[in-house]
């Protein structure tokens, strides 16, 4: 595979990364209502999420309410939603960057500048793959750690919802989408840095001196 084609492919990792945490930061899915003892059969499911919590009834009709007050949630959400729209932000700067600096764009003249733009763009799809990953894991300690904890009644435990396997899904391609950007780019940059020189042999003309021509 080409380098410009494994660039595509990291670019194109990255951009599903990325769509993938903006889909899991609006879901109201962050946890659910959790079905044990005497909660395996009701009439409704909550569902709960960074900017809203949402009560689906069991006739299909959904509620859905926003936070009143950012200062009142809890921290987990605070901190998961100042990353995920810095996530979402940093996303943007790397996809342009990437584009800019990809082998298949014209946009930078071909040298050492278009790989380490490249390389930029490949280390902020990393750095969005860890940041993300923060509050998806602060999430699933917490709600594992009620699950199992014999203190909080069943109706207030609660089981880890979609938006979190979707986050941890972008989180990959955005980790395996950066890492392949700058792999390639970096192998690049070594084939290019030290070119190969060749000189042809001295040949003696008919009077026995060297022909001029052939020293570079």
């Amino acid at each position: 595979m080409t380098s410009a084609a494994v660039d595509i492919l990291g670019l194109g990792l990255g951009l599903l990364g990325w769509v993938g945490v903006i889909l899991a930061c609006g879901l109201p899915m962050w946890q659910v209502s959790a079905f044990i003892d005497v909660n395996i059969v009701v009439a409704q499911t909550i569902w709960e999420g960074l900017w809203m919590n949402c009560v689906v009834q069991s006739t299909g009709q959904m509620q859905c309410k926003v936070y009143d007050s950012i200062l009142a949630l809890p921290p987990e959400v605070q901190a998961g939603r100042a990353l995920t729209v810095v996530v979402a932000l940093l996303g943007l700067v790397a996809l342009m960057v990437t584009v800019v600096g990809a082998q298949c764009t014209n946009c930078v003249r071909p040298g050492k500048m278009k790989s380490r733009i490249v390389i930029a763009g490949g280390a902020i799809y990393i750095l969005c793959g860890v940041l993300v990953l923060i509050p998806l894991c602060w999430f699933a300690n917490i709600v594992i750690s009620d699950f199992y904890d014999p203190t909080v009644p069943s109706s207030k435990k609660r089981e880890m919802g979609a938006a979190l396997y979707i986050g941890w899904a972008a989180t990959a391609l955005l980790l395996f989408g950066g890492c392949l950007i700058c792999c390639c780019s970096c192998s690049q940059r070594d084939d290019t840095s030290f070119p190969v020189k060749y000189s042809a042999p001295r040949r003696p003309t008919s009077n026995g001196e060297y022909d001029k021509k052939n020293y570079v």
